[in-house]
Parts: C-alpha cells; structure tokens; sequence
C-alpha cells in the first residue's frame, strides 16, 4: 500500500468516528451492525479491486453498461437528431451540437425507466433485491423492512419506499432515519445512467465504478444511520424476512408504457429541480458578493476541503475537488458530476486516484432537494409520521453524507497506481 492508501484507511475510522461523535444515544450504538456494514464493503471492494476474476467482472460489467446505454441513446437520437449525438459526432450526415444535458443524458432516464419496469415484470429484480435484503438483515440484523428498502435502492429511487408501504406506519424513528439514509446514499439505475454518460469520454471505465459505488453505499448507509440514531424501539421485522408489496403491470407492453411514462415524470421532475435549484444558487451568490463574502461554492469547497484530504485524496487535487464533493449538498449530485467532468477535461488533476474517489463519493442523492423528496414521498403515504420524519430528515442526510464519503474510503483503500491503468 502507498501513503495515500494509508490515509484513505484513515479515513474510514475517522468518518466513523466522527458519526460517533454526533450520536444520539452513544451508548446504543450498536457495533455488529457497523462491523458487518464495514466487512461487506471492504470484501465487495476487494473482490471487485484486487481479485483477478473481480477486476475482470468490473470490466464486464463495466461493458455491459455503455451498450445498454448506446441502445437507449437510438430512440433519443431518432427524435431529437443531432441535438441528441454526443460532442464531436456525426451520424448519417448529422454533426453534434455540443452537449446538451436534456436531449443527450436525460433521455437516458426514461430508456432506463422502461428497462427496470421491464425486469420487474420479468421477476428478475425482485429475486435480486431479496438476496441482498437476505443477506443485509441476517448479517447486519436490522430489520428486514429497512434492509428491503435499503437493497431496493441499489436499483431504483423514492418508488423503492412502495414496497415497504405496509410496514411503515410501525416503524421506529431509527427505522425511519435508515430508510431516508438509504435513499439519499444510493443512486438509481437511470440516474447512474445519466453520470456515465457525462464521464464516459474522459473516464472510460466510470460505469463499472458506479455500479460499485452504489452497492457498496447501501450497507454503509445502514451502519452510519444506525450509529447517528441508534435503535431504541422495537422494530416489528428484526432479523426477519418481508414479503414485499411490489406492483407488477399485466403484460409486457403494459410494463413498457408505464415504465417510460414514469421516466418521463421523473425527467421532468429533475428539469424543474435543476433551473430553481441553480437559479437559486445564483441569486445566493449574488447577494453574498454585494456584501463581500465569497460564493456559496467556495464556502462549501473549504468547510469540505480538510475531509476531502481525508478521503485520501492528494492536497493539490483536493483544492479543486473539494469543491465539488461539497456542492453536491446543495446543487445535486448531476450539477457535480457536470462540473468534475469539466474539471477532468482540463486535465487539471495530477493523480488518477483523485478522480475515481470522487467519482464514489458523489455517488448517492445526498442533497437538500432529495432529502426533501424522500420525506415527501414518505409522508404521503404515512402522514402521521410527519413529525418524526421532520425531526430526522438532517440526521438521514447527514448519515447519507458520510455513508458515501466512506464508500470513498474503501475504494481509495484498494485503488493503485498499477490498477489506474486498468480501472481508469
């Protein structure tokens, strides 16, 4: 291992640590489930990092998905033509405009929507999200209602909450914190869609790395959630397994429509979400520079710099990137994965490991406007949970944060120059 290996290794005591600190309960805090959160990220990494047959796999998977997502981009660029194609194509005649985000990535969400809705008609997903709820409740021994919902979000978004409606309404306040953690630690598949689109030129194997990114956050997600606000209740499903509530369409054509038609709401959704969100950073910038202070970027690059250090990123990268890793608090985890795209195309950073870190650490919808929506959508569906929902909703986000700053961790504990040529 290198010096910077080192202080990644560092780095998951420290983000540890530090959820300790602002615990609760401190004398709650229940270890089995960190321990075991902890082994299932470092053996998923060090398989996927080191072993031989892991790295081919990340490879594999890697592939897999820029062809999945070159077959999404068709219907795109059939309707949009070459607003759709990617900077610095043509196809049949037809030069790229230059990027795009809503006709060249978006459409990916909806492409991903259908092929979700598709797998779940198919039983597919729902026999992958058992075994990982399996293997979370009786390992970790949280209760199956939140591993379910934990390992739904691997896959999918807010929708992930549908499938535990039933349970809800019984749920502890550390439940409850979990699965709003979770939510804003993960990514989902459409979504992750959408960020290998805007890296792939610059990072060519970024997709196998999000993948991982987001396994690796869910069991990272329940250990900081549970030691930020230990189980002092009695959950109803403890150590055991759920029968899930899951929607299935009728048919297949059914499943296509359907699964489209939601990507398009959630497309229009993240439009909307991005032009109030930015211009509201915009205006905040202003106001901040009439009375002299630097912008709302700046102040999130320094308060977040001393961790993005600590993630084992190098000094001289982290200056830049710790700019990003904070933003994503307030403008999302897209307008960050933009702006290190940018950064990357540059050429500015000196260490291949700092990209790729940070590539894990935006990985999850750790902000703001997601803990809003995840509270939301919760709150319809269990309106007398409101108050408890309110009153932890910055406890989730915060378990969010870390859970996906120790993810980083991991990875910059197993990621080597020598794999940089290969990973990279």
């Amino acid at each position: 291992m290198e010096f910077y290996n080192f202080v990644s290794l560092f780095g998951i005591a420290f983000f540890i640590a530090l959820a300790y600190v602002l615990s609760t309960d401190r004398r709650r805090v229940n270890w089995h489930v960190v321990v075991w959160g902890l082994s299932l990220q470092m053996l998923m990494a060090w398989f996927l990092f080191v072993f031989p047959a892991g790295v081919k796999f990340f490879m594999i998977i890697n592939s897999a998905v820029v062809k999945i997502m070159d077959s999404g981009l068709v219907g795109a660029r059939f309707v949009f033509g070459s607003l759709a194609l990617s900077p610095g194509t043509q196809l049949d005649g037809q030069q790229s405009t230059g990027f795009i985000l809503a006709f060249q990535a978006l459409p990916l969400i909806i492409f991903f929507s259908a092929l979700m809705s598709i797998l779940y008609f198919l039983n597919i997903m729902q026999r992958i999200i058992k075994a990982f709820a399996y293997l979370f409740t009786k390992l970790m021994r949280v209760s199956g209602a939140e591993s379910f919902c934990a390992a739904s979000n691997i896959f999918v978004g807010v929708e992930s909450i549908l499938t535990i409606k039933p349970y809800l309404k019984n749920m502890t306040k550390s439940e409850l914190c979990t699965v709003l953690a979770a939510g804003m630690a993960t990514v989902s598949s459409s979504m992750l869609a959408v960020y290998v689109f805007s890296l792939k030129e610059l990072f060519p194997s970024i997709a196998g790395h999000l993948v991982c990114a987001s396994f690796l956050s869910a069991p990272a997600a329940l250990a900081m959630s549970k030691v930020l606000l230990p189980e002092t209740g009695s959950p109803e499903t403890l150590g055991e397994a759920i029968n899930p509530e899951v929607s299935v369409d009728n048919n297949l054509i059914e499943a296509i429509i359907n699964g489209s038609q939601a990507g398009a709401k959630l497309v229009f959704g993240i439009v909307a979400l991005l032009i109030a969100v930015l211009g509201l950073v915009a205006l905040m910038d202003q106001i901040l520079s009439l009375i002299g202070l630097w912008s709302l970027k700046d102040i999130l690059g320094y308060v977040f710099y001393p961790f993005t250090v600590i993630l084992g990123i190098p000094p001289s990268d982290a200056v830049y990137l710790s700019k990003i890793i904070g933003e994503r608090v307030i403008v999302t985890e897209l307008t960050a994965y933009q702006d290190l795209a940018k950064l990357m195309a540059q050429d500015i950073l000196q260490h291949p490991r700092s990209a790729v870190i940070t590539t894990y650490a935006l990985c999850g919808f750790a902000h703001v406007a997601s803990m809003s929506i995840f509270i939301g959508g919760i709150s319809a569906l269990v309106p007398e949970k409101i108050p408890i929902l309110s009153e932890v909703g910055f406890k989730a986000l915060l378990a969010a944060t870390l859970a996906c700053l120790l993810t980083a961790c991991v990875a910059g504990v197993y990621f080597t120059p020598q794999l940089s040529r290969i990973l990279m």
